[in-house]
């Protein structure tokens, strides 16, 4: 499709500009684990890529995938988001995980097959949110994880 390009590149420039409304506390939180998961995504695109679970049609530029606005703009700016709104009650996190991934998975990703930037090829949707799932147990253990770590190392400096 013609404007695929532009919808891909939109798409990560709209993410990134909330990102200042998440505030600089929450982003200086949420970062490592937002990093991570950006990490995890882009590896789950190469494994995916081998097993031709999905496949990105549409390249931002002939040496960049047409993930890359989803690995670092959606995943990586909404794991900032759903973090900031929702860490520290778990069955939130998942209710909002779930919603924003059935969204993506049953409404976006037929868009983004039809005008032929990506599209599941041997990947059922319900295997992907399974994916998506277990993203989202990942990130949310990163950070349960990071913050165990951190507020046991700050106990032992002040002490």
């Amino acid at each position: 499709m013609r404007y695929s390009k532009l919808l891909l590149i939109l798409m990560m420039i709209l993410s990134w500009i909330t990102i200042p409304f998440v505030g600089k506390a929450s982003i200086k939180r949420f970062l490592p684990a937002a990093l991570f998961m950006a990490f995890i995504v882009r590896v789950v695109n190469f494994i995916a890529k081998k097993r031709k679970w999905w496949w990105w049609y549409e390249k931002i530029h002939h040496s960049v995938s047409g993930s890359f606005p989803f690995v670092w703009g959606s995943f990586f700016v909404g794991s900032l988001w759903v973090l900031k709104f929702t860490y520290g009650n778990f069955m939130k996190f998942m209710g909002l995980n779930l919603a924003v991934d059935s969204i993506f998975t049953y409404v976006i990703e037929p868009y983004l097959q039809k005008f032929g930037i990506a599209s599941l090829v041997r990947m059922k949707k319900i295997q992907l949110m399974y994916v998506f799932t277990v993203l989202a147990f990942l990130l949310y253990g990163f950070q349960l994880v990071k913050e165990k770590v951190f507020l046991k190392n700050i106990s032992y400096e002040n002490n």
